[in-house]
């Protein structure tokens, strides 16, 4: 679901929960709080759950590079020091 649709979502659950006396303004209020949540949320300088997992996925591949690039060099510094004392 996209954030657009849940931020409408919210703000109408918002507003249906207003106490009867207020029911006069309703879409007034519904405009005023789907506004501050999106200005709330524009400031959250948040992601998409798909940016996320694509970003995870590439910190695991990097992460698994580097490990494998330590043993490699741990190799070498052995072999070079078996290769000095010798």
């Amino acid at each position: 679901m996209s954030t657009s649709r849940q931020l409408e979502e919210l703000a109408a659950k918002l507003a249906q929960a207003l106490p009867p006396g207020l029911k006069g303004l309703r879409r007034e209020l519904e405009d005023n709080f789907r506004a501050v949540l999106r200005a709330h949320l524009d400031r959250l300088d948040l992601v998409s759950r798909e940016r996320f997992d694509v970003q995870a996925e590439l910190l695991a591949r990097t992460q698994q590079k580097l490990q494998r690039l330590e043993q490699r060099l741990d190799a070498l510094e052995s072999r070079s020091a078996s290769n000095t004392s010798a």
